[in-house]
C-alpha cells in the first residue's frame, strides 16, 4: 500500500479490492495484523500539505459560492485516504462484522499504548455512525430462539455467570425477559443484551433471582420489572453507546406487554467498591469503625479485604452484624454518591444509570454472596430506579449540574 493510493471507483471493483484485503486479514497472525494496522495508522492519515492548502484557498476566498467550494475541498482533505478505504468494507455481506472485529483486534494488539490512536479514532466514527440506534432491531431471545444464539448468551453473559443450561431456562422462563439489540448486517450477532425478571417487589439479592427453585410468577400478576444483568457482547464496539437506549425500548415494550408494570428498577453490581476501600485512608477508614471491624485499620490492603469478606459471611451476634452490615453499606453509599472521576461517578456501573436518569433507591446487603460478588464489592448490590416521571429531570440534573438522584434512605446513610 502507497499513501498516494486511491480507493474511489467501481463498487464491483472495489468489493473486489476488499474481499481480497479481507481474506488476507483473516488469514494473519497477530504479528501481520500488528503491520497491517500499523501501515494504515501511519501511512494512511490526512495530507497536512493538502489541508494547509485547502485552508489558504477558503481564507482567500472572496465570494459565496468559492468559499463554499473551498470548503468542501477542505472537508475531504480532513477526511484521511483510510477512513474512505475503511468505509468501503460496507460493500461486502461481512465487512460490517469485520470491521467490529478489527477494531476488538486494534485494541488487544494497542493494549492501551495508544500507538494506533489515530487508526482507532476512524474506526469508532465509522462504527458510530453504522450503529446509530435508528438502525438497531430490538429482538427478544427465549428458549425458543436458535441453540446457537442461546450458546452466545451465555458465552456473553458478563455479570452473572450462566453455569448450565437449566440455569439458562430459568432466566428464559415466563417470568423471565431477555431482550437485545441486532445489527442488520450482523443478524444472529448479539451487540448488547438485558434479562429482566418480573416479580412482585423489588428485588433485594440476585440469588433468589437466579434460584432455580424458585416458583415461576404469573407474569400477569408482577408489578415490578428487575434488569439484573447488561452485557455487552462486542469488545470492536467499545464505546459505541447503545445501553441507554436499550433500557428505554425494553420498558416501553414490557409496558405494552404488561400494563400492570408500576416499578422499573435495576439490581446492579458494584463492581469497584472493594477496590476503592482498599485505597483508602486506613485513618480515615477507622472513623466509626464498629469493634468487629478493627481490623481494617492494620495489615495491608489485600489482608484488610479478605478480612472484611470473612467478617460479612462469618457467625455473628445480631447487634454486630448489625453494625457491621451499617458500616458498610455507608461507605458504599460515599463511593457511589461522592467520589468522582472528573465530573462523572467513579463507579461505571452508577456512571451508566445516573447518566440515564435513574436515582439510586437502595443498597443491598448480601445481595450476592459469591465468591465474585464478595470480592468486588463486599456482596452488596444497589436498587436504581427508573422512575418514568423522573427520569428526564434526573438526567437534565446530572449533565447540567452533575447532581446524582438519591432516595432519602440513601442520603441517611451518607449523612451518618
Amino acid at each position: 500500500m502507497h499513501e498516494s493510493a486511491r480507493f474511489g471507483g467501481h463498487d464491483a471493483v472495489a468489493r473486489s479490492r476488499i474481499g481480497r484485503l479481507l481474506r488476507f486479514y483473516r488469514g494473519s497472525d497477530d504479528s501481520d495484523k500488528r503491520r497491517f494496522l500499523t501501515q494504515l495508522n501511519e501511512a494512511f492519515g490526512p495530507d497536512p500539505q493538502l489541508i494547509r492548502v485547502a485552508i489558504d484557498a477558503y481564507l482567500k476566498a472572496d465570494e459565496q459560492s468559492t468559499r463554499e467550494s473551498a470548503l468542501e475541498s477542505l472537508r475531504n482533505h480532513l477526511d484521511s485516504p483510510r477512513l474512505k478505504l475503511l468505509g468501503q468494507f460496507n460493500l461486502m455481506p461481512e465487512g460490517v462484522e469485520e470491521l467490529v472485529r478489527m477494531r476488538a483486534d486494534l485494541q488487544r494488539i494497542d493494549d492501551g499504548c495508544g500507538g494506533l490512536a489515530a487508526l482507532d479514532r476512524d474506526l469508532m466514527r465509522l462504527l458510530a455512525s453504522w450503529f446509530d440506534v435508528g438502525f438497531l432491531e430490538l429482538r427478544r431471545i427465549g428458549w425458543n430462539s436458535s441453540a446457537a444464539l442461546l450458546e452466545k448468551l451465555i458465552r456473553y453473559e458478563a455479570v452473572h455467570e450462566i453455569t448450565s443450561w437449566s440455569d439458562l431456562r430459568n432466566r428464559l422462563d415466563s417470568d423471565r425477559r431477555c431482550y437485545a439489540f441486532f445489527h442488520p448486517r450482523m443478524p444472529e450477532e448479539p451487540l448488547i443484551f438485558i434479562e429482566v425478571a418480573l416479580l412482585r417487589e423489588v428485588a433485594a439479592s440476585v440469588q433468589t433471582i437466579l434460584d432455580e427453585s424458585q416458583p415461576t410468577l404469573d407474569p400477569n400478576a408482577a408489578n415490578v420489572a428487575v434488569f439484573y444483568s447488561i452485557s455487552n457482547t462486542q469488545p470492536g464496539l467499545k464505546g459505541v453507546s447503545f445501553g441507554e437506549f436499550l433500557i428505554k425500548r425494553v420498558v416501553e415494550q414490557l409496558q405494552i406487554e404488561f400494563p400492570g408494570l408500576k416499578i422499573f428498577s435495576t439490581l446492579s453490581p458494584v463492581p469497584g467498591f472493594m477496590e476503592w476501600l482498599q485505597r483508602q485512608d486506613v485513618e480515615g477508614l477507622g472513623r466509626n469503625l464498629p469493634p468487629e471491624l478493627d481490623f481494617i485499620v492494620s495489615g495491608d490492603a489485600r489482608t484488610r479485604a479478605s478480612r472484611l469478606q470473612a467478617a460479612i459471611v462469618g457467625r455473628q451476634d445480631r447487634m454486630a452484624g448489625r453494625r457491621i452490615e451499617d458500616w458498610t453499606r455507608r461507605q458504599c453509599a460515599r463511593y457511589l454518591l461522592t467520589e468522582r472521576r472528573g465530573n462523572a461517578p467513579l463507579d461505571p456501573v452508577g456512571r451508566f444509570h445516573f447518566s440515564n436518569g435513574a436515582s439510586l433507591a437502595r443498597i443491598n446487603w448480601l445481595a450476592d454472596n459469591s465468591p465474585r460478588g464478595l470480592r468486588q464489592s463486599a456482596g452488596l448490590m444497589v436498587n436504581y430506579l427508573y422512575s418514568l416521571k423522573e427520569i428526564e429531570k434526573n438526567h437534565k440534573m446530572y449533565c447540567d449540574s452533575g447532581i446524582l438522584a438519591a432516595s432519602r434512605q440513601i442520603r441517611r446513610l451518607l449523612d451518618g
